[in-house]
């Protein structure tokens, strides 16, 4: 929220208030004084008034994790182990998923505690790309590329996807590249030929990779660069 609403929902200050702390310059946001209430400030800002902490701030956290078959993308779950149950970190509850993977499906999971971060990182704008290996029960035709890249329709959704690309790397394993995540979308697409998907394995998002030398289950920090990269 803006920092003058910020302080004017203090119990002690008011809209006034709060504009005469600014312009004295009393109030500080992350260590550097401002005397704008247009100021956007987070969860993760540190705001003080004077010598008071007002918000200490939380500290944002940013994770990629090698998501493996079985696992299920949800915060809790009665049945299944899920992906907050392979972190060992404090507060694993603070963290949500930026996309998820179905229990079949495996590979790069991004999780953080950056509301804003995660919705740029899922966006349905196109702008960053999905990566997915795909294995097939059956051969896969040449003809399946023209028709993901022209768009397939949705009849439940009444719409037609994003054009996608499709390279055959082998008889019954692909490579293919969504800029949008609709409900169980790649099983839906080669649904489409009849053709079962067996495997699914998810290796990029965005400008983000899967860290080759995570295993299944394995977890890492994002770099400054990946943070940034949405």
């Amino acid at each position: 929220m803006r920092l003058d609403r910020f302080l004017s929902n203090l119990p002690q200050l008011n809209r006034q208030a709060a504009r005469q702390l600014l312009a004295s310059g009393r109030v500080r946001v992350d260590g550097q004084v401002s005397h704008d209430g247009h100021t956007e400030v987070r969860v993760f800002s540190q705001i003080e008034l004077d010598e008071q902490l007002l918000q200490a701030g939380k500290a944002a956290r940013y994770f990629m994790l090698h998501k493996p078959v079985g696992v299920v993308s949800a915060t809790e779950h009665p049945e299944h182990r899920t992906v907050l149950d392979l972190l060992a970190e404090p507060d694993p509850a603070d963290l949500h998923l930026a996309g998820r993977l179905d229990l079949n499906t495996s590979g790069l999971l991004l999780l953080t505690n950056d509301g804003q971060w995660s919705r740029r990182a899922t966006a349905p704008t196109g702008e960053h790309p999905k990566v997915y290996l795909v294995d097939t029960e059956a051969p896969i035709d040449t003809a399946y590329v023209d028709v993901f890249a022209q768009g397939l329709y949705f009849r439940y959704e009444d719409l037609t996807t994003r054009p996608a690309t499709l390279e055959i790397l082998a008889p019954r394993h692909a490579r293919l590249t969504l800029y949008e995540g609709r409900y169980h979308q790649v099983k839906r697409m080669f649904g489409h030929f009849q053709n079962k998907v067996i495997g699914l394995h998810r290796v990029s998002m965005g400008a983000i990779q899967l860290d080759p030398l995570l295993a299944p289950g394995q977890y890492r920090a994002l770099t400054a660069a990946e943070i940034a990269s949405f």
